[in-house]
């Protein structure tokens, strides 16, 4: 069986928009890479310069960096951002655009995060534009 996902416009550095298909979330990590970036290979312990837009399935864009205007960094592959992240963007290429479908137990788990809108059921989906390394 395909697993649908949804689609996502716009180019590298572009804030995207995200359409979802009218299906129940994927239960397991999907990553697909949207445009290959030809930069080194992102390693656990880079601190990892991203662009990000985050949605839950189905519902609303709790967070982006786009409309902020500048990149966000942090230590990718030890533990400090959700699994789903650390998962999902270790051994991808600099220069990449990847979609990430991230099921609960990968992201918040089960208390979700309230204050940002998301319950603890929630899939998150990101578009994650890979910047660089500090």
């Amino acid at each position: 069986m395909t697993v649908q996902l949804p689609v996502a416009t716009g180019t590298f550095g572009d804030k995207p928009t995200l359409t979802f298909p009218d299906v129940a979330a994927p239960a397991d990590l999907q990553v697909v890479v949207l445009e290959p970036g030809d930069g080194e290979m992102v390693v656990a312990g880079d601190d990892l310069v991203v662009n990000y837009l985050g949605q839950t399935w189905g519902g609303a864009i709790f967070d982006n960096s786009y409309d902020r205007g500048t990149p966000i960094s942090f230590p990718i592959g030890l533990g400090a951002v959700i699994a789903g992240w650390d998962e999902g963007l270790v051994g991808r290429q600099i220069g990449s655009r990847l979609l990430l479908s991230i099921p609960p137990h990968l992201g918040y788990g089960p208390r979700g995060m309230p204050a940002a809108g998301i319950k603890g059921t929630d899939t998150l989906v990101f578009v994650v534009d890979i910047v660089g390394v500090n």
